[in-house]
């Protein structure tokens, strides 16, 4: 029997509107769209599967909650950046992002009285650094300083250790690599840095890391201390310092006037680039005063040689030089040898730094005995004319005394005992200033005081020295005899000629000035204040001596010849001493020495000389530094357009008759 047809599944269609066909009950027919797919026919035996989709309310939920607590903390580093904090975050950045440096002041010029430049200052730069620049992280290379250090170090002459180490010091933004060097320094660094930076460029568009080693090499501008005329006047004007402060002389002692006010520059900066339009401020440096000194350009130039020439030639430890207005107290020279370049310290010595004409102190042997006389004439205790007899050798105390020379009894007047520089002659002399020895040295004690010795010449030099004159209470036995002619005593050259300008200015003492004034920014003069003026002895014994220094240069028996200028009356002494050994203490070699002044009828300028331990030659002070004082006080008339004497020289008696 066939099998039964199952019967047919009715599948169901749109369902039929209840109010008729053609739907009048006014509900819309369903839209028509794409009928659905046919459903596959389930496997037979196995039941369909039904596919369930999880919530994805929990997922949202979740990653809003994190997406909520990321903002939270957000906010809450804004607010700790922006309120709580903003203060110390802003000083921060600023201090990061802004630079500030000093701005030298321009120094002031140093200039002899015509207003010739003797020390000036140029444009320099300080070469800087910022370290932090030079961390791997900010130069992009690993070895940056040291990279740095190797290539400035033969344009700055530095070490190259010492560079590495300013460079390495990440927390400072700022280091000075080395102090005013010239235009033509940075211009080298800044050509190599522009070489390095475009290097770096380049490599950055090549997808490299862009490594520059020199982006943190700066400079800030400054000036530079130069002396064009080389050692001219070196003594005088000291030095410059590496820190742009005086190191010696005046540029020491008027570094305040001379300095100014320096000023600040504060500005942003990044990667080692100025931003112009970041703002910053500026404080104005205020420029130091020039001053101007009473030297005269040429007549320290003339000096200088001549004290050189001799030195050398006499193979002498160093000699000065001084010339003198003497109706002003004006330093007109003030000459050492051997000298050094401020320019160059490097090839300077320890003995030649400092200014020796002001610092060294030596006995003056004879060159003193003016002021012996100076003291005999004005106590009235003898005149020119007076009668001296002079053995060959004279006993005092516990020394026996004699001349530089021996020689029979010389018979002399008191004129002829300074013509012919007796020491015994003045002992003799000297011992008339009291009835007892001890009278004599209190008022022999009492002019030396007045003319400056045992004191500071007034000019505040840094290291003067005031020289060495004990009370009388304390003058040895011998001392009591050797200080009416030099020995035993001590001063500095510039004491010694201010001695002599004393006599020239008849008899009046003016503290020797080297400043005549100071200009300041706005062009303003304003003089030194005027020196301070002394009596020593009146005009009367000034003009007495003068014609008596007189017999020394023009009488044929004076020891002073070779300082005769023709068409000129010379008044003059020379002087030769025992010398103290600074090292050992004891007397070593001579002091040759010679001081004057002309014209003496009308005394205008006073130059001293002295040289010390002469070794080769002569050792006479007459025969060594005569011949100086002729040359400097002949160019010194001649540059001052001094006219000649018009008399001829008195011709004071220096020697007697016995039983006249």
């Amino acid at each position: 029997m066939p099998p039964k047809e199952p019967p047919r599944r009715r599948v169901p269609g749109p369902a039929r509107p209840r109010n008729g066909a053609n739907g009048r009950s006014g509900a819309r027919p369903p839209a028509r769209g794409p009928r659905p797919a046919p459903r596959r026919p389930a496997a037979r035996g196995r039941a369909p599967r039904t596919l369930r989709l999880g919530s994805p309310r929990p997922r949202l939920r979740l990653v809003s909650l994190g997406l909520t607590l990321i903002m939270l903390l957000f906010v809450a580093r804004l607010l700790q950046v922006q309120a709580v904090d903003a203060t110390a975050y802003a000083a921060k950045a600023e201090k990061n992002r802004y630079l500030e440096y000093t701005v030298a002041a321009e120094r002031g010029e140093i200039t002899d009285r015509r207003g010739v430049a003797l020390a000036t200052s140029v444009d320099a730069h300080n070469i800087t650094a910022d370290p932090k620049l030079f961390t791997p992280e900010e130069s992009k290379a690993p070895d940056a300083p040291q990279q740095a250090a190797a290539l400035l170090a033969p344009i700055l002459g530095k070490d190259v250790d010492g560079l590495v180490e300013k460079l390495s010091t990440p927390k400072s933004r700022y280091t000075v690599l080395a102090h005013r060097q010239t235009p033509q320094v940075w211009k080298q660094i800044k050509d190599l840095k522009a070489v390095f930076a475009e290097k770096a460029a380049e490599d950055k568009l090549n997808g490299g890391a862009g490594a520059n080693v020199l982006a943190g090499v700066l400079q800030e501008p400054t000036t530079k201390r130069v002396y064009p005329n080389g050692d001219l006047a070196a003594g005088i004007l000291g030095f410059v310092s590496a820190d742009g402060k005086g190191g010696g002389g005046l540029e020491s002692q008027l570094d305040k006037e001379l300095a100014g006010e320096d000023g600040k520059i504060r500005y942003a900066q990044s990667g080692g680039r100025r931003v112009p339009t970041a703002g910053g401020s500026e404080v104005p440096a205020v420029p130091g005063s020039d001053i101007e000194l009473t030297i005269d350009r040429d007549i320290q130039w003339a000096a200088q040689k001549a004290i050189s020439d001799q030195v050398e030639k006499s193979k002498a430890d160093r000699g000065y030089v001084i010339v003198q207005n003497t109706r002003t107290g004006e330093l007109l020279a003030m000459a050492n040898a051997p000298g050094y370049d401020p320019n160059d310290l490097s090839q300077a010595t320890s003995a030649s730094l400092g200014n020796a004409a002001l610092q060294d102190v030596y006995e003056p042997g004879s060159t003193s005995k003016v002021m012996s006389m100076a003291a005999v004439l004005e106590e009235k205790a003898a005149t020119p004319g007076t009668h001296v007899t002079v053995p060959n050798r004279l006993h005092r105390g516990d020394r026996l005394f004699k001349d530089d020379v021996d020689h029979p009894t010389w018979y002399l007047t008191l004129n002829g005992v300074l013509a012919k520089s007796s020491n015994i002659g003045t002992i003799l002399a000297t011992g008339q200033l009291g009835k007892t020895q001890a009278e004599s040295n209190q008022v022999l004690y009492s002019y030396l005081r007045k003319f400056g010795l045992g004191a500071k010449t007034g000019l505040g030099y840094p290291g003067e020295s005031p020289g060495l004159l004990a009370h009388p209470r304390d003058w040895s036995t011998s001392q009591q005899y050797t200080i009416p002619f030099g020995q035993g005593l001590s001063l500095n050259a510039v004491q010694a000629a201010s001695v002599y300008s004393t006599i020239a200015n008849g008899g009046v003492r003016i503290a020797p000035t080297l400043v005549r004034g100071t200009k300041g920014a706005d062009g303003r003069f304003t003089a030194a204040e005027a020196p301070e003026q002394n009596r020593v002895v009146s005009e009367k014994t000034a003009r007495t001596l003068a014609t008596m220094l007189e017999s020394v240069v023009d009488d044929q028996e004076g020891t002073g010849t070779k300082a005769a200028i023709p068409g000129y009356r010379v008044a003059g002494k020379t002087g030769t001493a025992n010398r103290v050994d600074p090292v050992r203490g004891v007397y070593k070699g001579y002091t040759a020495s010679f001081a004057g002044f002309a014209p003496a009828d009308d005394p205008q300028i006073t130059v001293y000389c002295a040289i010390q331990n002469p070794t080769k030659g002569s050792y006479f002070g007459g025969q060594i530094c005569g011949p100086i004082y002729k040359q400097v006080m002949e160019f010194a008339l001649k540059t001052l357009q001094t006219p000649p004497s018009g008399s001829r020289p008195p011709r004071l008696p220096v020697s007697f008759e016995p039983g006249e």
